[in-house]
């Protein structure tokens, strides 16, 4: 039995240290990848006039704006910020477009208020940026989060579809989040718990983590970029928003959403499974829904042709 026994913590020993060692080779693969736009720009926030906009609960919120023309307001998903943004930004630019890009509460250099972190509270938040920026014909580009968010604004918050003439729902969802998602049904609990804090504080595993989100062609800037935006943030009193994308869903609603839309997502997206973006397309009327092959869950570095295109589609400013 004795021998058994240590038969087996060999063979689990052993199991362990192939895991960690085709791990390791994994990321080394990943960090040799060329990155499609050189690290620096990938991992710059986007230049501009910074605001901070003060709400009724004492929370600020910090925007940045550059640029004149056709508005385009960027709404980021979670864990993320205003870098997320930061190469269509620079491109927008150089076609024409004023573009505003704002942090979430509890993101980036935004802070929480009295209010705290809900639904109601975050969605509240889209009316403000628009408002402080007087946008009244604007295109919503609204990523993951940012389009769960976007999507209740609009729905629940007086005035907000009122300022916009286009909508981008990107990777996102209605609700019900886990239905049909593997992928979150194993990582939210690890991210209520903390362990995937420490999982993303680890040079291996964080890569490996950064790497999930992305499709087939991830680059190491890409990676390293969101883990720069995911170590710096406060993860526990954003637990309230993450039990909302599974707790709420407001699918069965979004026929009353007027707003053109395009809705995107990446063919190999797992953290907003392509059910989900079906979903949104067949309920928004009239929505175009458009697939991006090899992509993941971050389009907005996997895939900025594309989202060009759809503002430029909906804005009808010309290429």
């Amino acid at each position: 039995m004795k021998k058994t026994l240590l038969t087996a913590a060999a063979l689990t020993t052993a199991a362990a240290g192939a895991a960690t060692l085709a791990s390791r080779r994994s990321v080394a693969t990943l960090r040799s990848t060329p990155d499609p736009y050189p690290a620096d720009v990938i991992r710059t926030e986007p230049h501009g006039v910074t605001s901070f906009i003060e709400r009724p609960d004492g929370t600020i919120i910090r925007a940045i704006t550059a640029g004149e023309g056709p508005t385009v307001v960027f709404a980021h998903g979670i864990y993320c910020s205003v870098l997320e943004w930061s190469v269509v930004w620079d491109q927008l630019l150089e076609r024409g477009y004023r573009v505003i890009a704002f942090d979430q509460r509890g993101h980036g250099r935004s802070t929480i208020g009295s209010d705290g972190i809900s639904t109601e509270s975050m969605a509240g938040d889209y009316l403000a940026v628009l408002e402080n920026y007087d946008v009244r014909d604007g295109i919503l580009l609204a990523h993951s989060m940012g389009g769960f968010l976007a999507i209740a604004a609009i729905l629940d918050v007086p005035g907000v579809a009122e300022r916009l003439n286009g909508l981008i729902l990107m990777s996102t969802f209605a609700g019900d989040v886990l239905r049909g998602a593997p992928q979150n049904k194993a990582q939210i609990p690890m991210i209520k718990s903390g362990a995937m804090v420490k999982i993303a504080e680890n040079d291996t595993t964080g890569m490996l983590f950064a790497r999930s989100l992305c499709g087939d062609n991830p680059s190491p800037a890409m990676c390293e970029a969101f883990l720069d935006m995911f170590r710096n943030t406060d993860h526990q009193p954003l637990v309230p928003v993450l039990e909302a994308f599974s707790k709420e869903d407001r699918g069965d609603r979004l026929g009353e959403i007027s707003i053109p839309t395009i809705v995107l997502c990446g063919e190999k997206d797992g953290t907003t499974p392509p059910r989900q973006s079906q979903r949104l397309a067949d309920g928004i009327p009239d929505a175009q829904l458009r697939w991006v092959p090899g992509a993941g869950h971050m389009l907005n570095w996997e895939a900025p042709d594309e989202i060009l295109a759809a503002i430029q589609d909906l804005s009808g400013v010309p290429a």
